[in-house]
């Protein structure tokens, strides 16, 4: 009979078109746009390339345009310089055609017109530039005969630190955005295992009052369901993981086969989340699916997939929720194996995944069947 109600369950998820929609084509159309947003905003937000900037010289200083010229002199130039008029060159920086207007006279000052990655890099040259022309003049003014030494000292580079990076995985902020897709995917699931759940009582469905006259124990028929929908629920988190990995070039790290367990692991807190709200109460299913989907977009915004400072917000104000909203064990596991050289973390992830789905089964099964009735 498990085998029975097994195939059973699997074949009939499978004729559910607005199940395969939100588990599969759903994900597959969000996760496009996530591209198209995110591809290659960290790269322009944190690269820096040549930055274009105009030269107003209000009065002549030789010292900074010998600077300058033997910068555009390098391999990769800091500067793309271009001696302008005032005029033309607050044209060009209101077209964007320049990232700053350095005005070179008694002071060298700075023009720009964003606060972007860019600016603060030429904001940085003007400061560092006007520190180090402070301590050749005043050289010159105390002692002449020490401006070899003072040049050489701040010609050379002196590094305290070895550079050691935190994580030899994808830095990239924007990609949580897809670890909440597959934690999303797997809290659609609930709804599936609401179902079961509604599909067990005979108050709530037909097809309950069919299961409650049958010789099959409840028990092994609510399992064998589970199982089915467990199974379905798997292979859609397989294909949304394979789609943004293989599709969409989402770099996952070189642990992928671990990212395919944490999403079947989330698939399947997903159905036991939604089968223990399905076992709540005598509500219709209308209210049960209302309140299923509420709780799900919940968790999953409170883990950051609407708002990506979100759980960073949660961490502070309440750092326990974290640790049991099973959106956000699912973002914290994949993003564990792109952080952190061992699996510590990412087992004690799974680890608690796997407890709240035993938890949330055994409560449903237990509330399911508790129920008696005096007809059917």
């Amino acid at each position: 009979m498990f085998l029975h109600n097994f195939l059973y369950e699997i074949k009939s998820s499978l004729r559910v078109r607005d199940l395969l929609f939100w588990l599969i084509l759903f994900p597959i159309i969000l996760g496009t746009f996530f591209k198209i947003a995110f591809g290659d905003l960290y790269e322009k937000q944190t690269t820096v390339s040549t930055i274009p900037t105009a030269i107003v010289e209000t009065k002549e200083n030789e010292t900074f345009r010998s600077v300058v010229e033997s910068m555009s002199e390098t391999d990769e130039p800091l500067l793309s310089a271009e001696y302008l008029t005032e005029e033309e060159a607050l044209k060009k920086l209101k077209a964007g055609d320049v990232k700053g207007v350095i005005y070179t006279g008694e002071k060298i000052t700075l023009t720009v017109s964003g606060d972007g990655v860019e600016q603060s890099v030429l904001k940085l040259f003007i400061e560092q530039y006007m520190i180090r022309e402070k301590i050749i003049t005043d050289a010159v003014a105390n002692d002449p005969t020490k401006i070899p030494a003072v040049i050489a000292a701040l010609s050379e580079e002196i590094s305290t630190s070895e550079e050691e990076p935190l994580t030899k995985g994808n830095t990239d902020f924007y990609i949580q955005y897809f670890y909440n897709l597959i934690a999303m995917v797997a809290m659609y699931g609930s709804i599936t295992g609401l179902h079961i759940a509604i599909g067990q009582q005979a108050n709530l469905s037909e097809l309950g009052a069919r299961k409650n006259c049958s010789p099959t124990p409840k028990s092994i028929g609510i399992l064998a369901s589970l199982t089915g929908t467990w199974v379905v629920q798997s292979v859609c988190m397989l294909i949304c993981v394979s789609f943004t990995a293989f599709v969409l070039k989402v770099d996952y790290g070189d642990r992928l086969p671990f990212v395919y367990i944490a999403a079947i692991c989330g698939g399947i807190i997903g159905v036991s989340f939604g089968f223990f709200i399905g076992s709540i109460g005598k509500m219709k299913q209308g209210a049960k699916v209302g309140i299923c989907m509420t709780v799900s977009m919940v968790m999953c915004f409170l883990s950051g997939l609407m708002a990506g400072n979100m759980k960073p917000i949660m961490a502070e104000k309440a750092p326990w929720f974290n640790n049991i909203n099973p959106a956000a064990l699912v973002t914290d596991s994949i993003s564990a194996l792109n952080l952190y050289s061992d699996y510590e973390v990412f087992t004690k992830k799974i680890i608690v995944m796997l407890i709240e789905s035993a938890l949330f089964y055994v409560l449903g099964l237990l509330l399911v069947r508790r129920r008696k009735y005096a007809s059917l």
